[in-house]
């Protein structure tokens, strides 16, 4: 391509530097999930239900709040040092956390390290600026790698907690996982402001009022809903499925965080390959491609655990007469017999969680007896037909991996569209999208919570997914078919290159 030639070992340099970086902000961002639940597992801290939530969602509210403002500091003054500034700033809350011997404490210092999860909003507009347009999409999507940091203090966290603490015989031993974080973030802090190179956008000197114009486009509040579908519910999914595994099939907690695991991994490295495609297909096609996967996959997923027993087909008397016998599979009225179905009970004596697919039994119960006398068309044999459905656990493991991986790759796509529409205002676009998108983290649990307080089923909180997913695809082609329809027919081309 014509600028591939602007690709230097400098721009590489700093996304490898900004995808570390975002990895460990990523990854402290999300300790309070393994932290609060060892904490209160093991009864060092008394806290309820809704002080553990608050504890969990006060982070990533912060890291969704403050992306805006950062986005436009980083547009403003340069990467380097509002994401080296950033990682001191984040560095020291996280370590003043293991002195925290009350819930206040903790909560204000939750909300002061919750900063960390403004790190994407500085590193999408700062890695932007070193790159091409037709490199943009794969250097955001390798940026966004850095996202698999939720999955590596899932994986990494609780063994930590467990040596630190010698298998819980000295429970104290928690406080030094702060310190390691924090210990992290300060060498990842030094590293950055020693090897990397600042540099803004063309338009860093123009008025705030100008900067903030492209926020009144309907566009950015598009591809904000896009962002609170792709990334909002990964983060939410990345903890609501730890639960959803424990109370759904049973797995103890250590088991839940590893399959959780086989979602988030797998949804933060493929934002790679979803800048990738973006670039080499257009991110219009990757994003038909992911909504129309999480449509389907939604879809199957919302289907529950469940059994059914519904009344089935009967037996009935085709001519009056006298009931002269009854067995368990037969009935004989005068001298016409009617074959019956006993119950099999085999539901009893098969491997429930080995089953797939949705299993069937059917039997009938006898209404009558020797010596009754029935009329034509009177019901000898009452049918039941029960509907057994296990919704396998490796079945839905695959499912999750396969739209975490849509997400991860739809990820990537949405953030192609940035620099594409706004090339002088990537860091306020990008961190208005991802404040959007980062509050679809904070409230996803909420409102799961509701969801299944009110319908008693864990399934819908996939049910939500599927209508948002729906939603999305149908306002995306809407707008695209809008845009066809007014302009000649090299508009596709136009859309997904409109400068």
């Amino acid at each position: 391509m014509p600028d591939e030639s602007l690709v230097s070992f400098t721009s590489h340099k700093i996304l490898f530097l900004n995808t570390l970086a975002f990895t460990v902000c990523f990854a402290a961002w999300m300790l309070n999930g393994v932290l609060v639940t060892y904490l209160t597992d093991n009864g060092i801290f008394e806290w309820s239900m809704v002080q553990i939530g608050w504890l969990l969602g006060v982070p990533v509210l912060t890291g969704s709040l403050f992306r805006l403002p950062i986005g436009i500091l980083t547009d403003r003054i340069g990467g380097k040092w509002v994401f080296g500034i950033l990682l001191l700033f984040c560095s020291v809350p996280m370590f003043l956390l293991s002195q925290a011997n009350s819930y206040s404490t903790f909560l204000l210092l939750s909300f002061l390290f919750g900063m960390a999860g403004t790190s994407f909003a500085v590193g999408v507009g700062y890695t932007s600026v070193w790159y091409p347009k037709s490199w943009q999409g794969r250097a955001i999507g390798i940026f966004g790698m850095g996202s698999a940091g939720a999955s590596l203090t899932t994986l990494i966290g609780p063994s930590l907690l467990n040596n630190l603490t010698a298998g819980g015989a000295n429970p104290e031993g928690w406080r030094q996982l702060p310190v390691i974080y924090a210990g992290a973030l300060l060498a990842m802090a030094i590293l950055f402001l020693i090897f990397a190179q600042n540099k803004k956008p063309v338009a860093a000197g123009k008025s705030l009022q100008a900067i903030v114009m492209p926020l009144t486009q309907i566009r950015v509040w598009r591809f904000g809903l896009y962002y609170f579908l792709l990334f909002g519910c990964f983060v939410t999914f990345s903890q609501w499925l730890v639960p959803y595994f424990v109370n759904v099939y049973q797995t103890d907690l250590i088991l839940a965080g590893l399959l959780a695991s086989t979602f988030s991994l797998p949804a933060g490295l493929f934002r790679a390959v979803g800048g990738f495609l973006s670039d080499k297909y257009g991110a219009r096609k990757v994003m038909y491609g992911v909504l129309g996967c999480s449509v389907i996959l939604s879809f199957f997923l919302i289907i529950p655990r469940m059994e059914i027993s519904s009344p089935g087909s009967g037996v009935m008397a085709t001519s009056a007469g006298t009931v002269t016998s009854v067995s368990d599979t037969a009935i004989t009225v005068n001298n016409k017999t009617y074959p019956v179905t006993a119950k099999s009970n085999m539901f009893e004596h098969v491997n429930r969680k080995a089953l797939v697919f949705p299993a069937k039994e059917s039997w009938h119960e006898v209404l009558v007896k020797p010596g009754d006398k029935v009329t034509k068309k009177q019901l000898l044999a009452q049918g039941t037909t029960r509907i057994y459905f296990k919704a396998n656990m490796w079945v839905f493991i695959g499912l999750v991996m396969f739209i975490g991986m849509a997400w991860g790759i739809g990820t990537a796509a949405v953030f192609k569209h940035i620099p594409e529409y706004f090339p002088t205002q990537i860091g306020l676009v990008g961190g208005m999208v991802g404040l959007i998108g980062g509050l679809g983290g904070f409230v996803g649990p909420i409102l799961f919570g509701y969801l299944l307080s009110t319908t008693g089923l864990w399934t819908s909180s996939w049910m939500f997914v599927l209508l948002l997913s729906i939603i999305c695809l149908v306002w995306m082609h809407l707008i695209i078919t809008r845009m066809m329809n007014r302009s000649a027919p090299d508009l596709a081309d136009k859309f997904e290159h409109p400068h």
